[in-house]
């Protein structure tokens, strides 16, 4: 099973939710990202793909995003393993398509 964590952004992103948005969030990924990420293979209904335009130093693993509700998106990053053999995900945004905006960090 993959490990995770938060990034501040992450956080304060997720406290802005509504709670129903929050349920769907959590859902969706419990029953259908930590699956897909333990076996390697997201399901095209999640459409995850690279984040466009981050700028990124050399040998840096690309930001990615997922759908997770009709305006429902997520960035997420893979980072060093924590637990051999388990893929570790960094959480870096979650929200509608205004996490997108670069705004402040």
């Amino acid at each position: 099973m993959p490990t995770f964590e938060t990034t501040a952004r992450f956080d304060r992103d997720f406290k802005k939710l509504l709670p129903e948005e929050r349920a769907r969030f959590q859902d969706c990924v419990r029953k259908k990202f930590v699956p897909d990420a333990a076996n390697g293979r997201f399901r095209p209904g999640l459409r995850v793909k690279p984040v466009q335009g981050v700028p990124l130093p050399t040998g840096a693993r690309p930001v990615m995003e997922m759908t997770w509700a009709p305006d429902g998106r997520a960035t997420w990053q893979y980072a060093d393993e924590v637990r051999a053999g388990e893929p570790h995900i960094v959480w870096r945004r979650v929200g509608g398509h205004e996490i997108f905006d670069p705004g402040p960090a």
